[in-house]
């Protein structure tokens, strides 16, 4: 049974209240913000809680046992907080929201009710809504190594073990012609062919993407102009001239472990696992068994 503060309590039990709701999100960088659907500010818990910022919560769906509850939050792009851009960016993709039941005459007096991750996000005209799922969703989520052809470590982690900083799998340049929020040209360092930073990494070290890292989907050109192809637009326009630095992709095959990175005794999959179509093949008489990989 949730305790509830005992001065909230009492002003709960009270012929009249002056009760609101405030969210404080957290997002997975560190930033804290805070939100009311009072018409003032609100201070506690070491955190503003900025008004005007047009959130709206819906009805909270209960489940019994661990069964995920979830909930929505609607808003609008009006807070500094709160960008298009920023959503578009995944900025709060899975960031931490904890709801509060308020009341706003003495803010002192608040109670936590809820725990939840924003899982999906809609954008429609000028505002947004966010789904709010309880923690218990993680239970629902594929834990430890799954068996795969493709490799499940990150390039350069401590399972890959492959030094990024490697000459020749790093490039710095400039930004030279922007074509849209995932589109971009860039003037690098070195020749490198067609493909080579596909699902690496795009910082930016200057301008105000400072800081800002994307990932690759696909890069055309050879030698010095490379053409990026972002998975998601960026937060903000860069601007010509901005300084980057491009960090190489892998595709997760065994192939490119072994050719690219020359890193074949760290691979973390499974490149002779027989698909479905093998396993349920049957015997025949033309097959070869003579030691060599069945599958490949």
């Amino acid at each position: 049974m949730r305790e509830i503060e005992a001065g909230l309590l009492a002003h709960l039990a009270a012929d009249a209240t002056t009760i609101c709701s405030c969210w404080r999100v957290v997002l997975k960088d560190g930033t804290v913000m805070g939100f009311t659907e009072h018409d003032h500010d609100l201070f506690f818990a070491s955190t503003t809680f900025t008004a005007a910022s047009g959130f709206t919560a819906s009805n909270l769906e209960a489940e019994e046992g661990l069964a995920a509850n979830t909930s929505e939050v609607a808003g609008g792009f009006s807070s500094t907080a709160i960008t298009e851009e920023a959503l578009a960016a995944g900025r709060y993709d899975g960031a931490r929201v904890e709801t509060y039941l308020v009341n706003w005459r003495d803010p002192s007096q608040h109670q936590r009710m809820y725990v939840h991750e924003i899982g999906e996000v809609t954008r429609e005209g000028g505002g947004f809504t966010a789904e709010l799922r309880s923690i218990t969703h993680r239970l629902s989520q594929p834990q430890g190594r799954s068996f795969s052809r493709r490799c499940d470590a990150a390039l350069g982690d401590g399972k890959c073990g492959f030094n990024l900083a490697t000459p020749g799998f790093v490039a710095t340049g400039t930004v030279v012609a922007v074509d849209s929020d995932a589109q971009l040209t860039v003037s690098v360092s070195g020749a490198f062919t067609a493909g080579f930073f596909s699902f690496g990494v795009l910082s930016f070290e200057s301008g105000a993407l400072a800081g800002t890292k994307a990932d690759i989907e696909n890069n055309q050109g050879a030698g010095g102009s490379m053409r990026l192809e972002l998975w998601l637009p960026l937060e903000a326009a860069p601007e010509i001239g901005d300084a980057v630095r491009l960090t190489a992709g892998c595709d997760k095959s065994f192939a490119t472990c072994r050719v690219k990175f020359g890193n074949h005794l760290n691979f973390r999959g499974f490149p002779h696992m027989p698909g479905a179509d093998f396993a349920y093949s049957y015997v025949n008489g033309e097959s070869e068994h003579d030691g060599r990989a069945l599958y490949k």
